[in-house]
Order: structure tokens, then sequence, then C-alpha cells
């Protein structure tokens, strides 16, 4: 008889730029996204849920990267032939819906939205194709009120995760501007492949050197893995007026000392970040939202203010080494995106929150913090009384207490390493003396590890039997619920 062919089967591995999120960053993640809803709820957003799917012309092309065969997206056709994509952010969706149902909105329309978004991009290190985001968007007020509240919102949050005020700042800068400057040193605004291109290197200034920008201004960047990105072919004028806009909080007087005269466009983008300080100022907000020319923003869409959240602290990652997490999240306003599908001029602003970004600098601020404690483990002492363990496991799940009864078919030694696995804070012991007499035996097993660490040999051990103790069965779901509350402090 001949051996079957194992050749066919599927390797098990994990898609590349992707990965598996298991349970203790799952509960802290869903912490995390309730306490950005309390607050975004509280600012009067609500919420709005649209699919992760939608067709590739309705999402458009606006991403920082567009140098790959689909231009940054997961693309595929449908029985139809029709090409669909997975979106790439919650805005480009959000432009859809409000297009689609624009007549019945309530105007302005303010809607909040998280959930996974997709990026055909090359992965690396902290860098993957999936990531969650949370946005908040006002869509149909013109004014920069708008855009200042979005700013405070992202303050509010950051703090409401546990930020220290002095920890973070929300930088702010104006596409305007931006689109003045180039103006000014002699880029056609009408040419778009080149102003995105300027755009995006200039974004890159908080991961790359001025000198690795310089490059990306003009004829090109290698990386380290040999790949070249193509530069805006910029002169060297050009480039040091750009990078000396974005270096220095006072662009005016760089210009007036190479005669150069601010465009009407720089001049309207000037003015509407004087009006929205003024609202900042006027709210209190002025320690913590800041002008800061350095912020671009890579998505093409943004047509006004601009903002990013961005953390300032350092922490220590796993090898020692300082780690500091810069732009955690960002936004802007984006009056042209509906316009893609009404015609009409739609006004329109937003702020997303990097969720996965955010959650692994948090992590590193609460390193030190205990894993949250898994559920009771109900041991099973006698295959013949499974429904009295079943019993007492729901009885405790009655009373809120997280509970299992163990379903393997191991014994005692197995079952009491699998309770340990699940970070459980004690095990429920009935055998047949414990049943015969009305009583459980419940083991701490947190104490029991401290006292095991100070327990030198076998027969100690016997003599202590470390937190250990028999109950009534009456008492069981009482003596459980204290012996938590002890732990959790």
């Amino acid at each position: 008889m001949s051996k079957a062919n194992t050749n066919t089967r599927p390797e098990a591995r994990l898609a590349k730029g992707f990965r598996d999120i298991e349970a203790p960053e799952l509960k802290a993640l869903n912490d995390m996204t309730g306490k950005i809803r309390e607050v975004y709820e509280r600012y009067g957003f609500e919420a709005l849920e649209t699919p992760a799917i939608e067709y590739t012309d309705a999402l458009g092309k606006f991403l920082p990267d567009q140098d790959r065969p689909n231009a940054g997206v997961f693309s595929f056709q449908d029985e139809d032939e029709q090409w669909m994509s997975l979106r790439y952010d919650l805005t480009a969706p959000l432009a859809r819906y409000v297009a689609q149902n624009f007549q019945t909105l309530p105007k302005p329309f303010r809607r909040y939205a998280f959930g996974y978004v997709y990026r055909n991009e090359k992965p690396g290190p902290g860098r993957f194709r999936q990531f969650m985001q949370f946005d908040a968007d006002t869509v149909g007020a013109a004014s920069v009120a708008a855009d200042a509240e979005l700013c405070m919102l992202a303050a509010d949050t950051l703090e409401a995760l546990g930020v220290k005020r002095g920890d973070y700042r929300i930088k702010v800068n104006n596409r305007k501007i931006l689109d003045g400057i180039l103006e000014t040193v002699g880029i056609d605004l009408t040419e778009d492949t080149r102003r995105l291109a300027v755009l995006r290197s200039l974004d890159k200034l908080d991961k790359f050197s001025k000198e690795d920008v310089a490059l990306l201004l003009g004829p090109g960047r290698k990386d380290e893995s040999g790949d070249f990105t193509k530069g805006a072919g910029l002169n060297s004028d050009q480039i040091d007026a750009l990078l000396a806009f974005v270096s220095s909080p006072k662009f005016d007087d760089y210009a007036a000392k190479k005669g150069i005269k601010p465009s009407d466009l720089y001049l309207a983008g000037s003015a509407e970040l004087v009006e929205l300080s003024a609202f900042i100022e006027a709210a209190g907000y002025e320690d913590r939202v800041q002008i800061d020319f350095s912020v671009v923003r890579g998505l093409e869409y943004y047509t006004g203010p601009v903002f990013e959240a961005e953390l300032t602290f350092e922490v220590k990652g796993d090898d020692g080494k300082p780690v500091r997490f810069g732009s955690v999240g960002g936004g802007g306003r984006y009056d042209d995106l509906v316009a893609r599908f009404t015609g009409e001029k739609v006004p329109a602003t937003g702020f997303s929150i990097g969720v996965s970004r955010l959650q692994a600098a948090l992590s590193l601020i609460n390193a030190k913090k205990p894993e949250p404690l898994g559920p009771v483990v109900v041991l099973v002492m006698d295959k013949g009384e499974v429904a009295t363990y079943q019993k007492m496991t729901q009885a405790l799940r009655n009373a809120g207490i997280r509970a299992e009864m163990y379903l393997g078919s191991s014994g005692m030694k197995a079952q009491m390493k699998y309770a340990d696995k699940r970070n459980s804070p004690c095990v429920i012991i009935q055998g047949s003396d414990e049943r015969a007499k009305g009583e459980v035996t419940i083991k701490d097993l947190i104490e029991g590890a401290k006292a095991a660490a100070a327990i030198k040999d076998n027969k100690e051990w016997k003599e202590a039997r470390p937190a250990q103790f028999s109950v009534s069965e009456a008492h069981l779901v009482q003596e459980v619920h204290n012996l938590i509350k002890r732990h959790q402090g």
C-alpha cells in the first residue's frame, strides 16, 4: 500500500505583513476602544460602520505610496468583473456613504467609526498591512471651528487613555500654506504627480533625516535594502527653501531675508491658522495644540488644516534602547472628497487615531502592570460528577465571576498546569471526601506561587499546604469573590 502524499498539505504560515492577535492584547484593545468611544460620544459623534470592501473607483487613489502594481490597495474582481478593494482608510468609505445618503442626513453630519484598514505596502518592523483606525469626522461644516474641535478631541482622547499632559502635543499646519510655498518656489500646482511627490517627501521628515528627505526631493534615494525611490526632481534652491520652511516656526522671517513674497494661497492658509489658534486659546488648549509647519500628511485629499497627534516621551524597548513613537494619529480638512460623487463641494474634516500604533506605545507605558486575571477553573476530579462541577461553575458565572469547568481529559496535575497557563486566580477542587462533607477546596494560585518561591524542600511544601483552604459549598461564591477582590487590590 502506497504512502499518502503529504505534499498537498498547506503550510501553516502567517501571511506576510499580517499578525495574529491573542487574548491579552485583544482585551487591552477592547478597553482602549471603549475609552476612545466615550470621548467621541461626549463630543456628539455617533457610530457608523461601513463595509471593509468598496468598489475601487469609489475609494479613489489617494494613498501616499502608489509605486506598487495596484496602487497600495488589495483589489480583486467580482463575478460581474467589477473591481473591488479592501478599504485603505475609513474616510473614503465615509465620503461614499455621505454622497449616497446626502438628502436624508442631518447637516452637519457627525460620525465616528473604527475598524481594520488594509494597505498593500512593503511591510517592515512595526509596519503591518492590516491595522486599526478610530475616526471622528464632521461633514457639512466649513468653519475652522470644526477643525479646532477635532484637535481638542485628539488631546482629550490621549489623556483619557492615560497619556499625561506634556507627554504629547497636537501639531497643526495648513495644506494651503504648503501649496502656497510650493507655488512660491516655482512648482506648478497643476502638475499633481510632482506636487504630491514633494508633499510625500516632506511628510517623511519624522522618519528620515533631512539629508534623506533632500534626496527624495531631488534625484531620489536608495534605502538599506537597495530599493530606489525616484525623487521629485527639485533643484537645490527649491529644496533649501522647502526644508527651511518646514523646520522654522518663523518662515515669514526667512522669506523676508530671501526676498520671497508669500502667495495669496499661503496668506489664506495663514489666516485660517490664526483663526484656528484663537478657537484653541479660547477653549484653554493652547498648551496642547501648537502650530507646526512640519506637518504635511501624506494623503492627497487634504485641502485645508492638517493635524497630527504626537507622543513626545521616550521609553525603553525590549532591547533596552530608547523608543520614541512620534505620530499616533492625524487628520485634516478634505472639502473636495464628497464632490467626487456629487459634483458639489461639501466641506468636511476628520481625525483618525492609529489604534494599533498607539496601543503599542501604551503597552510600553503600562509594561509593569500585571497580566489581567483569567477565569476561575473548576477541576474535574470525578468524571461521574461532571454535572455537579458544571453547576458550581454556573453558580460562579451567575454571580458575575469569570469561570470555566475543565473540559479536557487529563488528570489533576495537567489541570493545574492548564489553570496556570490561563492565569487563573484560583482553582476549585472537590473530590469524594469534600463532597461527603458538603465542602470544596479553594486553591489560591497567586498566593501559592509566592509561597512556593519561599519553600525550600518537598517536606516543607507538604506541611505548609500553601494558600489552600476548605469552605462549605454554600459559601463558595462569596469566598471566591473575596479572593479575587483581594488580588485586584
